[in-house]
């Protein structure tokens, strides 16, 4: 483990390996495998989910030597595929546009298209926050796209598809990557512990999905962190210790007071946890997903749910008491809290508390008021004469 990081490390070597995106890898293998590859791709969605992995995954298998031709995916043992793997593989060719996002640099690597591969067979680019560039780099760009040189593939990724200009969409070949499930999380996560000879539960496992939001570079990281920090043997405590978790018996005991009705305990629940010091907000991250674990149930679709025995047992018995429209309440008020700072005051929580607490009627905005009606004049021939 030393001197590497865990998420470069596990890297995946093959379009099979990529976590949570089989529809795109698929597609993808299919597409090597029959000689259908399109000159550009933009691969959309949050971070950390697999788009410049599944870009280098592409680039392994386009200049693979050993990839027999009717086979997607690379061999990963090829003198071209472990160049691509330690970063020394000439043809393909990394820009970060965050950095280099100006019109100069699209012309250098314009100029650089021009020639051909120097290894393999086909020169891939793959152009990393593709949404920073500038207007005048994405113009400059737009030519080569127009015109692509037959031995060049190109990868636009990024996680604002919505800033790029439609000229360049339009020429590229678009796959929407979406955030990892958590049971596609916590797998792989389990895979790569027990690959490092580290001992983590379920439990742990089902933290560090939790708190990476759905992004597999964020969980990998963090599982790296609690290894770092705690050895062979990381404990559900220490998980929740170095991530900043208050635990599920806090949110728990926050959603039964919330659903029955209890405004003074919800209250010291959000203010015990804010005096630990910990961050907020995966407190209301896990209220949130406990809240629409309580709607599922009252609507009888607790089948889809990952959550612990004792969580849904406590949850089913809270559901059966309260009305649904409470729990809908419930749900919209704290599914749309919104933190404004980097670290996070209870305010917002305490607010969403107390307005659940007031009467349907109280907690709804007042009725403007009627407009007064326009003033009417009378008419010409009904007022009466001057005073001579």
């Amino acid at each position: 483990m030393a001197g590497e990081v865990l998420y470069r490390k596990w890297r995946p070597p093959r379009f099979s390996d990529i976590v949570g995106q089989g529809p795109i890898t698929q597609t993808l293998t299919q597409a090597v495998a029959h000689g259908r590859t399109a000159h550009a791709y933009l691969f959309c969605g949050p971070r950390g989910t697999g788009k410049t992995s599944t870009a280098r995954v592409l680039a392994k298998s386009l200049n693979c030597t050993m990839r027999p031709p009717t086979v997607g995916d690379p061999c990963g043992a090829c003198d071209n595929c472990r160049a691509i793997d330690n970063g020394s593989f000439i043809d393909l060719i990394e820009v970060d546009a965050a950095s280099n996002r100006g019109i100069d640099e699209i012309r250098d690597l314009r100029e650089k298209v021009r020639f051909a591969p120097t290894v393999g067979r086909n020169k891939v680019y793959i152009i990393d926050e593709a949404h920073a560039l500038t207007n005048d780099a994405f113009n400059a760009f737009l030519k080569t796209l127009e015109e692509p040189p037959p031995h060049s593939v190109f990868v636009l990724a990024t996680t604002e598809p919505e800033r790029l200009p439609p000229t360049i969409v339009s020429r590229c070949q678009r796959f929407d990557f979406h955030r990892i499930a958590m049971q596609d999380m916590t797998e792989r996560l389990a895979g790569i512990a027990q690959e490092e000879g580290v001992e983590v539960s379920p439990e742990v496992l089902r933290l560090i999905g939790r708190a990476s939001g759905g992004s597999l570079r964020d969980g990998t990281n963090l599982l790296d962190q609690l290894i770092t920090s705690f050895g062979s043997r990381v404990t559900v405590e220490q998980a929740r210790e170095l991530l900043g978790i208050s635990g599920e018996e806090s949110a728990l005991a926050l959603v039964k007071h919330l659903l029955t009705g209890n405004t003074a305990q919800a209250l010291e629940v959000i203010n015990s946890v804010a005096d630990e010091g910990v961050d907020l907000r995966p407190l209301h991250r896990m209220t949130v997903e406990l809240l629409r674990a309580a709607l599922l149930i009252k609507s009888g679709a607790a089948s889809s749910l990952d959550l612990s025995r004792d969580a849904e047992s406590q949850l089913s018995f809270v559901a059966s008491s309260v009305p649904l429209e409470q729990i809908m309440r419930a749900l919209r008020l704290f599914g749309h809290v919104s933190f404004r700072f980097d670290q996070p005051s209870p305010l917002p929580l305490e607010l969403a508390a107390v307005e659940l607490g007031l009467p349907p009627e109280a907690a709804a905005p007042a009725p403007a008021a009627p407009a007064p009606a326009p003033a009417t004049t009378a008419p010409r021939s009904a007022q009466p004469p001057a005073a001579a």
